[in-house]
């Protein structure tokens, strides 16, 4: 096979370039071709361990090159991994359940086809994009960049790491996918200059789910992307001898095709080297929608329907000791980290039961019902204050209706401290929107301001198959999508009281008191705290700033 192999790349670069290319010695060697117009010469051997781009020859010519032309398809990305779950993420995300049944029908076919050949490519685009509105596509920037990063070989990013670092321009070539799903990805967390792919064909608006032929996307881009501008010194870096076909290659002075023997070696990029921290992403899927997954849940949809309505009727209906027996066994449970709860006001006879203020507690933001999960766990009732909360939302909540805030500084400050002065239990969450990666939003330091101390809650959630969150998708549905879930966890986990009277006697500003909870949390759950915010997250996945007004800095001066 892999005499085969070479045989095949030696017949192309007769033909692409006028000349062939010495016989590999080993079978662990990656061969460079050079097409330089004015002047060519004959190809070299560049012998690297591995494929990895960080061996010396190679990386000296990375790092000198003006221009690394990479291959999305089999340079970047890992050998294993099969496109159709890209498409089904387009179909379920952007065009719901009929669609992502109608590609999931047409997956025999697409396997006979050769799975992920350009003519199964060509079906798949046509089943996911074909109807959906061009304008407001963002599965590209808000969901699919969670999956293209896990599946990143480590290799491929250091050859974009490389050249990136030397000050090269990185151009990355998708042959297969449609532009329209990666550019996001490539642009936004691998820093890509451009991105060079096929265009999906638009009509009135509407997708039309046909790609445009390769040698028209390049006449179109060519002026554009920065290959035009290197002056003949460009490096390509790929995985597959198909790459020589693209018309950019004509513009490498080298080609580094690494074999499919060093390419079944690549691992995965490690989270801990990304270049940008995945914090936040969209999408109602918890789990990677291959074929035999999406039959999964499409079988189990029915089931998951008719248990999330028998969860709600317990919830709604059953107290909380009985109710959690009777829901675990179902597959809905809560574990209680430490086993500890703070003492609460008129919990005992002694100070705490004469005093006269409520408490607080301070929560990350995991989903909507995180205030469910402190109550249960407390065994006590409490009052939940929001930002934004849906109508069916508060209707369907075992703990009452929650208090909405107005994003006005002033008014909402007075709300809380007017729940406190009657001693009720409170909870917030100062994220003001959920995240589901291990990381804490910037905390709003307006709860340090309203009493002397406060109870950090430390929230994590486990879900099998859905999200029960969403920032471009329906709120309404969020607690249905966590019922419908095969299994899924809460844990909740109360950390040691911390005084804010230092903030109340003007001694320590409330945004330090912020971040020092935030910090406490964090080392808790193990998170990485951040200073992105609300607007940060709804830039990013829905395209706006949220709803977030502005209001002048609220001072209280309440005596307890």
């Amino acid at each position: 096979m892999a005499k085969n192999q070479k045989l095949f790349s030696t017949l192309l670069s007769f033909r692409l370039h006028g000349r062939t290319t010495r016989p590999a010695v080993s079978s662990r060697t990656s061969t460079t071709q050079t097409a330089s117009p004015p002047c060519p010469s004959t190809s070299t051997l560049h012998h690297h361990h591995n494929g990895s781009a960080a061996s010396p020859p190679m990386a000296e010519k990375l790092a000198t090159a003006r221009t690394l032309v990479l291959d999305v398809d089999a340079g970047l990305l890992l050998p294993s991994p099969s496109l159709f779950p890209y498409f089904m993420l387009v179909a379920l995300e952007a065009g719901g359940y009929l669609r992502g049944l109608v590609l999931l029908l047409l997956y025999p076919v697409i396997f006979c086809m050769g799975g992920d050949s350009d003519a199964a490519a060509r079906v798949m685009a046509m089943a996911a994009f074909c109807g959906l509105r061009a304008g407001r596509f963002r599965v590209g920037r808000a969901v699919l960049p969670k999956w293209f990063m896990e599946d990143v070989a480590a290799e491929g990013f250091e050859a974009m790491r490389i050249s990136g670092a030397a000050g090269g321009r990185r151009v990355c070539v998708t042959r297969r996918l449609p532009r329209v799903m990666v550019e996001g990805f490539l642009s936004e967390y691998l820093g890509a200059e451009a991105v060079v792919g096929k265009e999906m064909k638009v009509l009135w608006g509407f997708y039309t789910g046909l790609m445009e032929e390769e040698d028209q996307v390049v006449s179109e881009e060519t002026n554009k992307i920065i290959v035009a501008e290197c002056g003949g010194d460009a490096v390509g870096f790929a995985g597959s001898p198909e790459f020589l076909h693209h018309p950019l290659t004509r513009r490498c002075k080298d080609i580094y095709l690494v074999t499919r023997e060093d390419r079944a070696t690549w691992q995965a990029l490690p989270r801990s080297r990304y270049p940008k921290a995945m914090v936040f992403h969209d999408g109602r899927l918890a789990f990677r929608p291959t074929a035999g997954s999406t039959l999964a849940m499409f079988m189990w949809l029915p089931f998951g329907l008719a248990l999330g309505a028998v969860r709600l009727a317990v919830a709604l209906t059953i107290p909380y000791r009985y109710t959690t027996a009777i829901l675990a066994a179902t597959g809905m449970s809560w574990r209680l980290k430490d086993g500890e709860r703070p003492p609460l006001p008129g919990a005992d006879g002694g100070e705490q039961g004469r005093r006269r203020r409520g408490q607080m507690f301070v929560c990350n933001h995991r989903t909507l019902i995180d205030p469910v999960y402190v109550s249960v766990a407390l065994d006590r009732p409490v009052r939940a204050v929001s930002y934004s909360l849906s109508r069916v939302s508060d209707f369907i909540s075992p703990i009452g209706r929650t208090v909405r805030l107005t994003r006005d500084r002033d008014g909402d400050g007075c709300v809380m401290a007017g729940l406190l002065d009657r001693g009720d239990l409170v909870v917030v969450c100062p994220e003001g929107t959920t995240c589901r990666e291990p990381y804490l939003i910037r905390f709003s330091p307006l709860f340090a301001e309203l009493s002397d101390d406060v109870v950090p809650v430390g929230i994590a959630v486990e879900t099998a198959m859905f999200y029960a969150t969403t920032a471009g998708g329906l709120k309404c549905l969020d607690p249905f999508y966590y019922m419908a879930n095969p299994r899924m966890c809460y844990t909740v986990q109360f950390l040691e009281r911390v005084s804010t009277a230092a903030v109340r006697e003007g001694k320590v500003s409330s945004a330090d008191m912020a971040n020092l909870v935030q910090r406490k949390m964090g080392d808790a759950l193990g998170y990485s705290c951040t200073m992105l915010t609300r607007k940060d997250k709804y830039r990013m996945l829905a395209g706006n700033d949220g709803k977030c007004s502005s209001a002048p800095a609220w001072k209280r001066s309440h005596n307890s």
